[in-house]
């Protein structure tokens, strides 16, 4: 299930986009973007792990839904966190972002794909692997264009899409 008005907000000024090499306006809210470096070699600032990081078109997506999250779902920043390490054997995962209850027990999974990429049933598959090590109540896609967020019944072993993503009071 598809909702491609989920999220309906102004863009930045076009300037600002001219500023920042082959990075489109998204379908998530404006913030106030820190870059450095050179037009060629861009990094971005990540209010989580608090240092700039390589600017990918990933990356795009995760600054804006991050600071989406904070800013328009209240959600407390210092419970979320950006690549968090999972461990399956010898083989080392990384979740994109992760969201944290108070007691530190993992709530939410976001997976973020660049704007050029499709979310497939892949992409689900991927989030999907990363919940049977975290199993976390809601698994959120992005690539910052269109976005889906289900919550998890394990009771019955079923899923649900939602029509937006829960506000953090309502988790």
């Amino acid at each position: 299930m598809q909702n491609e008005n989920l999220f309906l907000f102004s863009f930045p000024k076009m300037e600002t986009y001219h500023k920042i090499q082959k990075m489109n306006p998204l379908n998530l809210p404006p913030f106030d973007i820190k870059l450095k470096g050179t037009p060629e070699k861009q990094a971005i600032y990540d209010v989580l792990r608090r240092k700039y990081v390589a600017l990918t078109p990933e990356e795009w997506v995760r600054q804006h839904f991050i600071h989406f999250l904070i800013s328009q779902k209240h959600f407390p920043q210092s419970l979320l966190a950006n690549e968090v390490k999972l461990q399956v054997g010898n083989k080392t995962l990384r979740a994109d972002s992760v969201l944290y209850d108070k007691n530190l027990h993992p709530r939410m999974i976001v997976e973020y794909k660049a704007p050029h990429i499709q979310i497939t049933q892949k992409v689900f598959e991927q989030i999907t692997a990363y919940n049977s090590l975290l199993h976390v109540d809601y698994l959120i896609v992005s690539n910052g264009m269109s976005h889906f967020c289900c919550r998890i019944n394990y009771a019955d072993n079923a899923y649900e899409f939602l029509k937006d993503i829960p506000d953090y009071s309502e988790l």
